[in-house]
């Protein structure tokens, strides 16, 4: 049973269930706003979806709160903190949209989908009173930052990134990270896998990303198969709604 985490690209070839992430106010090209993001969730029982601001909306708002309530909408995200493509003097921009989303999750206690880039410890600061946990979606960070958010309760998830020849040191961490706190995600039409590299990444490609943590963890894909959906169904409660 295969699971895309964290997709912007509808596509259900080859995968048991997506989450859509909701990270833009605007539409442009595959890359869904969070009205059409919702509305494609509700089309398909093997379709759910997250819903927030990314990083680059800062300045840019739109109420969403009133749409999480409904059962196929699983978290808050993707939302959180990205110096590396936006810059250091956004900082103060993308903190209060951040900040206001994370009371949005506080309110309605839902698991959050977190951005993070170039911003760790902006990023754990913003976090620490959160009652909900979440997941790190995409992660690229090394292994103290990976075990500082395990410590509050947060999953970890591989994308397309971990297949990379030069993705060593992320390989490293998730042999580090509890096999339980594990998501995969491939992030489409973002980080293509190998050995799709120079393609548009799309959710079927998730196989490559799970091929590589059963080799990490020395276990069977179709066993890893298991764990992550299993994972992903922990933290995203709502996922069991319509299996």
């Amino acid at each position: 049973m295969l699971i895309d985490t964290h997709t912007h690209i509808s596509d259900l070839a080859a995968v048991d269930k997506i989450i859509l992430s909701g990270a833009s106010i605007q539409t442009d090209g595959n890359i869904n706003g969070l009205q059409r993001v919702f509305e494609i969730a509700q089309s398909d029982a093997r379709i759910f979806c997250t819903l927030g601001l990314h990083p680059d909306e800062y300045g840019n708002w739109f109420d969403y709160e009133p749409m999480l309530g409904n059962p196929k909408v699983v978290g808050v995200g993707e939302i959180g903190l990205d110096y590396h493509y936006f810059g250091i003097e956004t900082r103060a921009g993308q903190i209060e949209l951040f900040r206001r989303q994370l009371d949005i999750a506080r309110r309605v206690k839902m698991p959050v989908a977190i951005h993070s880039r170039d911003a760790d410890e902006d990023s754990l600061e913003s976090l620490h009173d959160l009652p909900a946990a979440g997941v790190m979606h995409c992660f690229t960070g090394g292994w103290d930052f990976a075990r500082r958010m395990l410590d509050r309760g947060f999953y970890i998830s591989a994308s397309g990134i971990i297949t990379f020849k030069n993705a060593d040191e992320i390989r490293e961490t998730f042999a580090r990270v509890p096999t339980g706190m594990i998501l995969c995600e491939t992030d489409s039409p973002f980080c293509a896998p190998v050995p799709f590299r120079g393609q548009d990444a799309r959710p079927s490609m998730v196989c490559e990303v799970v091929r590589v943590l059963a080799q990490i963890k020395n276990v069977p894909a179709l066993e890893m198969e298991k764990i992550l959906w299993n994972n992903a169904h922990r933290l995203f409660s709502k996922l069991n709604n319509l299996s």
